[in-house]
């Protein structure tokens, strides 16, 4: 709990509901219909998300497919607001050189 900001930290909101393979060399439309479905509210904490102003931490943002599937899923959870915060931004440039 972050009393100065009433915030709290919860590692547990989203779950994996299915297997998924390796993103790695795939385009955006194709990460994003590997995704499609396969992240979702966690049932235990769906009363925690409703209303909630969420702040998505993300260790490397590459096509945002993963980060946009996380936000669809909590939105329709009851999210009041969702953010991205990420530590490191893959550039569309630097995705076509590997």
């Amino acid at each position: 709990m972050c009393k100065a900001c009433d915030a709290r930290l919860v590692v547990d909101l989203l779950e994996r509901k299915r297997p998924t393979p390796s993103l790695g060399g795939l385009g955006k439309r194709a990460r994003k219909r590997v995704l499609s479905g396969a992240i979702g509210v966690n049932p235990r904490r769906r009363d925690d998300i409703r209303g909630a102003k969420i702040v998505l931490v993300d260790d490397v943002l590459t096509s945002g497919a993963t980060s946009d599937a996380c936000v669809r899923s909590l939105k329709r959870a009851g999210a009041a607001q969702v953010v991205i915060a990420c530590f490191s931004r893959v550039l569309d440039e630097a995705r076509d050189l590997v």
